[in-house]
């Protein structure tokens, strides 16, 4: 699976324009769109200025703030003029998702300050279906989106919700819309950006879910790769990320990031974490590169900087590393990154107590560890 375009956004607000135009002669000033406070008439306005704000701050590279301009209906507009608003204000989304180019963030304020040109488009996607729904639900007409757009909202800018039997569905009860089985009732709800953490030379860009699939099935998770194709340890990873999402215990600031080197937008690598934080506030990382990329210093500024983001959270104490006794390269990126090996006791306590594999070395950061868990081979 590729990563959401404007072609989604094409798609569902064609399929938005599509249901509404069966009530265009309706007045949607007077209906309720669904549970929303809303009419329906102010809900398809909001929409149209969704799109045309996520529009303006990608292809503007707004930083700080949404860019500062509104948008307003002509006095007198009625419903099909609205509709050719909403249509407008689709293309220009789409448009703008379509010509960023792939590196390019711009401000959204939840959960990390920005987006990707994949994060904008899977807000407008999200807008139009839901605020679709809500209309519809208000004016009495039957909606369901394509299955296909409902899951690449999900496994866009919900990486932290568990994939139910069916896209659409989970996405309503995701929403506080709808109700899932086995599962409560949702009444608070947030959708969540891919996290991107600066290094020096490259930007660690974390993995969606829908990245996370297609590296897993041989694909390239939307990433021009240095050599062609990424190092198998980050396919790996991937494969483990996706059984994450898919039990429903993923936490995306716990995941995998690709690494992107600034200079030419190539992928180099991968490196993330086998798991969230223990109890006592540890957690493992690994790391790999693609051949090409290797001595040239990549890995330890990727786990750097990995590595002081982790320890400036508050449920981060310490991190660990496992590498295999062959690989020296490996233990001096982590010393010069600042980690230390543990001892002779420590290793043990971590074979016997934890399960870490025999031979390998543990490397620590941030104290001296006596209990130990998340420990796998992988870096």
């Amino acid at each position: 699976m590729r990563g959401i375009s404007g072609d989604q956004v094409t798609e569902a607000v064609r399929g938005c324009v599509t249901t509404l135009r069966a009530a265009v002669d309706r007045e949607w000033t007077s209906v309720g769109a669904g549970g929303l406070d809303w009419d329906c008439h102010a809900t398809a306005l909001h929409l149209a200025e969704c799109l045309l704000a996520y529009a303006g701050n990608l292809v503007g590279h707004a930083r700080d703030a949404y860019v500062p301009f509104e948008m307003r209906l002509e006095d007198g507009t009625g419903n099909d003029g609205l509709l050719h608003v909403l249509e407008t204000t689709g293309a220009l989304l789409a448009a703008a998702v379509n010509t960023a180019a792939p590196g390019d963030r711009a401000f959204h304020p939840y959960p990390f300050r920005s987006a990707d040109r994949e994060g904008f488009a899977a807000m407008g996607v999200a807008e139009v279906l839901l605020h679709t729904h809500d209309m519809a639900q208000g004016l009495g007409l039957e909606y369901t989106p394509a299955e296909g757009l409902a899951d690449a909202v999900l496994t866009s800018i919900f990486p932290h919700v568990q994939p139910g039997p069916e896209a659409w569905p989970t996405l309503l009860w995701a929403t506080g819309r709808g109700e899932l089985a086995g599962r409560p009732a949702v009444d608070n709800w947030r959708w969540t950006n891919n996290l991107v953490l600066p290094a020096e030379r490259l930007t660690l860009t974390g993995l969606r879910p829908a990245a996370a699939r297609d590296l897993r099935l041989g694909g390239d998770g939307g990433f021009t790769w240095l050599g062609g194709t990424p190092y198998e340890g980050t396919r790996e990873a991937a494969g483990f990320m996706v059984k994450a999402y898919e039990a429903g215990v993923h936490r995306p600031e716990f995941g995998v990031f690709t690494l992107v080197r600034e200079e030419d937008g190539l992928a180099v690598g991968g490196i993330g974490f086998h798991g969230t934080p223990d109890t006592e506030g540890r957690v493992e990382i690994g790391y790999d590169l693609v051949p090409e990329a290797r001595g040239q210093g990549y890995a330890t500024e990727a786990v750097r900087a990995l590595t002081e983001w982790a320890l400036a959270r508050d449920d981060v104490r310490q991190l660990v590393a496992t590498v295999e006794p062959d690989n020296p390269a490996s233990e001096r990126v982590l010393a010069r990154a600042g980690f230390h090996r543990a001892d002779t006791e420590q290793e043990e306590t971590a074979r016997t107590e934890h399960g870490m594999e025999s031979g390998l070395r543990l490397f620590v950061y941030g104290g001296r560890p006596h209990r130990l868990t998340h420990l796998r081979a992988t870096t």
